[in-house]
């Protein structure tokens, strides 16, 4: 449904879909397969848009552009007790201030849980997930006795207390098991190429170990939800910021996992606060500052590395701009004559 919808309940032109819910094998959910490029940009309702999520809306919408290709909105709202209510209005409204209007209904992942239950339960079928007995303290315990502590700021890879069974204990969550599961791969190691990064490497089994899919407070992890709905949206080109790099390996292991296809990555800079910290609601940071959308948009567009653009009417002008631009930064990271880093 491309072109612009209407959102009556928000006072927007633009009207809000839920997606539907699959319930078949996630392979089976693949649409769009054909299509020469779908992006798509997925922010979290737990505050408004701010300098750093604009960067990497700005990013995404306008590679969707480059190629010719669509650009979808999802509302990653599974962490329901972390979302602010009427949020995600406030964020598609900040969006559309911008000009970045996505050509098909935003998706609520909220409204997806049967397509990832699906998901869980064909790798369960796999043999590549299990249910998981483990308390957060039963995993430092079972690290403390081998004289490994928590480092700080960072979780210890799971122990795989688990993966021979529970033996008599309560499932507490599902996991996804990493040994084994990189059968081209003899060191273990999977590697991926980044459009801007380059070339990528994760040893998931040693670095991560067999991660959550879903938690014990029974809500889905990120990583299985982005992978079922990227799928099921038919993403090819996933543009996000930088401090997602490190979630690809899981999620390519997923996509494998699942028989879906890998989106081409590209991972954005970053918006750094005063102290040098990536910018982000966790933070404090303030929202965007909307009364002159088009200051907001070159402060992003700065960022990404876009030179200058003239003086312009209006925000469409600038976006008209801005798309061009983004093609000769892109060329470069591709011939290596661009700077990976602005």
């Amino acid at each position: 449904m491309p072109g612009r919808w209407t959102d009556r309940a928000a006072g927007l032109t633009l009207e809000a879909a839920a997606a539907p819910n699959e319930t078949g094998a996630v392979a089976a959910a693949v649409h769009g397969a054909g299509a020469s490029y779908v992006g798509r940009f997925a922010p979290s309702p737990t505050g408004p848009l701010h300098a750093g999520s604009l960067v990497a809306a700005l990013a995404s919408w306008l590679d969707a552009r480059a190629h010719g290709g669509r650009w979808l909105v999802r509302i990653e709202d599974s962490d329901t007790p972390r979302c602010q209510p009427g949020t995600d209005r406030l964020i598609l409204g900040q969006l559309a201030a911008c000009g970045l209007l996505p050509d098909e209904p935003p998706w609520w992942q909220s409204s997806r849980g049967a397509a990832y239950q699906a998901a869980l339960q064909q790798l369960l079928d796999a043999g590549l997930a299990y249910p998981c007995a483990c308390t957060r303290q039963e995993i430092e315990a079972a690290w403390a006795a081998r004289g490994v502590l928590r480092p700080r700021h960072a979780e210890l890879v799971y122990p795989g207390t688990c993966r021979g069974g529970l033996h008599g204990r309560p499932a507490r969550a599902w996991r996804f098991r990493t040994e084994g599961n990189l059968p081209s791969h003899a060191d273990g190691v999977l590697t991926w190429h980044d459009r801007r990064l380059g070339v990528q490497r994760q040893d998931v089994a040693r670095e991560v170990g067999d991660f959550v899919l879903k938690r014990a407070d029974g809500l889905w992890a990120y990583q299985l939800a982005v992978v079922v709905d990227d799928a099921a949206q038919g993403i090819t080109h996933v543009v996000r910021g930088e401090d997602l790099a490190d979630n690809t390996a899981r999620q390519i292991l997923l996509q494998r996992a699942l028989g879906v296809p890998t989106p081409h990555y590209l991972h954005t800079p970053l918006v750094r606060a005063a102290d040098g910290q990536k910018l982000s609601k966790q933070n404090g940071a303030r929202p965007l500052d909307l009364a002159d959308p088009l200051v907001a948009l070159r402060a992003a567009g700065a960022v990404l590395g876009l030179p200058g653009i003239g003086p312009v009417r209006s925000v469409a002008d600038w976006l008209a701009a801005a798309v061009p631009a983004w093609s000769g930064i892109i060329r470069g990271f591709a011939d290596g004559t661009q700077p990976r880093s602005p």
